[in-house]
């Protein structure tokens, strides 16, 4: 006949399982208290950290676009950034509506002009 509960008996044949020394819990406790500090401050770094690359302005385009991983941001600055605004504005694809806003804010809309596009990034 097999007992019901292996882990009653396994407690009566080794007095000490479960219980642990004082050393033991100091040493929980100090590692819980590390791993705490440790995702708390993570947690604190990705709340206040910035995006290097920032809003679009002066001459540089940043758009966010949905990608396989939840999003891509596209960067681009001076010659590259006017190429992709004028391809932006004569396409009708999801990437150039949503370029537009963000080359308006960069200063590189179709109605600005070459003139207002080397003006802002000056």
């Amino acid at each position: 006949m097999v007992p019901l509960n292996w882990a009653f008996m396994y407690a009566k044949t080794n007095p000490r399982a479960g219980h642990l020394s004082p050393r033991q819990k100091r040493v929980f406790a100090i590692t819980t208290v590390l791993v705490v500090v440790l995702f708390g401050g993570l947690a604190a770094w990705g709340v206040t950290a910035h995006d290097s690359y920032g809003p679009s302005a002066n001459g540089c385009v940043n758009v966010t676009v949905p990608n396989s991983t939840g999003g891509a941001t596209l960067h681009y600055c001076g010659p590259q950034a006017r190429s992709f605004c004028q391809a932006s504005f004569a396409s009708q694809d999801e990437v150039s509506r949503r370029a537009r806003p963000e080359c308006a804010r960069a200063g590189l809309s179709p109605s600005a002009g070459p003139a207002a596009a080397t003006a802002t990034a000056s």
